[in-house]
């Protein structure tokens, strides 16, 4: 057994290797009458290759098949899965992204039996090519539902132009070409390869007994291979530049919506380097975009943005992007003027703003803690890089002035940026 604590936060993880080689990590919160488990491996819509060990050969998988095998796991053949969490209370979920694939469950009552259900399906596949086909169907429809979301065609469109090769350009869900080439072959693959407990993590965040915690998660697991080892994931070589700097499209919208991207021409940081360059990024679009900036008080009072703008960056190890999103009658105009924002080596970042806005992600990660979700999903994110939630404090305090301007002039003066808009039907330029 492993604590890992905060000193300043009074709060921390207990970690277990448990007998199948599972890694439970449990966050006590003493008085908290709502319990959630959260149950990941390392293999998202980007990890479409990786190399098989030992010959080094590099296997490729269809779009989509992360997302796929998601919705597969809640196949059970006797009785549903929704159901049977259902029957204890409990509230089941999951969820594929680029880089993970997550199964949660939140209850105030019968944790451990809800826990024991959790990790016997996700750790039982059944898989049947009759049942493969169905699902093709069902998932074929949810891929054309996001590609009638405007605002899911807008942010997809940007990625699609920003990127030449690097598979964060892909929908999550893949097309429907792609998972018509998904077969039970490629899922056992997947499968076998990524949901090894050597790939995958475990945390549990509640008022709990960790022995009864760890004996319904011995109950219900399975042995796998000790050899069968972690995955090395592929990516091919993406150059610095955006593929396109424009893209445009007409939809069914009152208005014209649009996302502006920068690239991250600085990939390739890992652990607490990741996340400090997460926490600088967001900090600076914080001070130069958010509400309470001089920039958008300017542009909303000329009527070319509306409360829905804002902005964010979001990235891993090997690739990363900062977004500004929003509706505009005119938006090549606020394109412009976010581009000239980012270029003036004179713009309002001062020690004082810097300040604020570290205060503000301060608050906004303690009031956080308050959260059994908020804590168990960004236990499990920041896992995934490397990194302990207890050590965010920390690394927040230590950051500095000198952090942000170097992450300004890093990320922004390269000017890789590109315009994605969808245009409404009909709407003349």
């Amino acid at each position: 057994m492993k604590i890992i604590w905060n000193n300043i936060l009074d709060e921390g993880l207990i970690h277990l290797q448990l007998e199948n080689g599972i890694n439970l990590y449990y966050y006590p919160k003493k008085g908290f009458t709502k319990k959630y488990a959260i149950f990941s491996t390392s293999f998202g819509s980007n990890h479409t290759s990786f190399t098989e060990k030992p010959n080094g050969k590099i296997i490729k998988l269809p779009n989509g098949t992360a997302h796929f095998l998601e919705h597969k796991l809640f196949e059970d053949p006797d009785r549903n899965i929704f159901e049977r969490f259902a029957k204890y209370g409990a509230n089941v979920n999951a969820y594929t992204n680029f880089d993970q694939t997550s199964y949660l469950f939140s209850t105030s009552d019968n944790f451990y039996d809800s826990l024991s259900l959790l990790v016997e399906f996700v750790q039982n596949p059944y898989l049947t090519d009759e049942n493969i086909e169905k699902e093709k169907g069902i998932i074929g429809q949810e891929i054309q539902m996001y590609r009638d979301n405007p605002r899911w065609r807008v942010y997809f469109n940007c990625l699609s132009a920003m990127y030449h090769n690097h598979p964060v350009k892909d929908d999550i869900a893949g097309t429907i070409d792609s998972i018509r080439e998904i077969y039970k072959e490629d899922l056992l693959l997947a499968y076998n390869r990524f949901y090894h407990p050597s790939n995958m993590v475990l945390f549990v965040v509640g008022d709990l007994e960790l022995d009864r915690i760890a004996e319904a998660v011995n109950k219900a697991s399975r042995r796998f291979p000790a050899d069968a080892g972690t995955p090395v994931k592929y990516y091919p070589e993406e150059p610095a530049v955006v593929r396109q700097n424009f893209i445009e499209d007409y939809m069914s919208t009152s208005k014209p919506l649009f996302y502006i991207g920068f690239k991250d021409t600085d990939p390739g940081k890992t652990g607490k380097a990741s996340v400090k360059k997460d926490i600088v990024t967001n900090m600076l679009l914080d001070i130069l975009l958010s509400e309470s900036s001089e920039f958008y008080q300017d542009i909303y009072s000329q009527g070319l943005i509306d409360s829905s703008f804002g902005a964010y960056y979001s990235g891993k190890s090997d690739y990363g992007q900062s977004m500004i999103v929003g509706q505009s009658d005119d938006p090549k105009r606020v394109y412009q003027l976010v581009v000239e924002l980012m270029s003036n080596k004179t713009s309002p970042l001062n020690e004082d703003a810097f300040l604020r806005a570290k205060k503000k992600e301060m608050g906004r990660f303690l009031m956080g803690l308050n959260s059994v979700e908020f804590i168990a999903n960004n236990l499990t994110d920041l896992y995934f890089q490397g990194f302990y939630l207890m050590d965010y404090l920390d690394l927040l305090s230590e950051t500095t002035f000198e952090d942000l301007l170097e992450r300004f002039e890093r990320h922004f003066s390269s000017g890789e940026s590109v315009l994605s808009v969808i245009w409404p039907e009909g709407m003349v330029k």
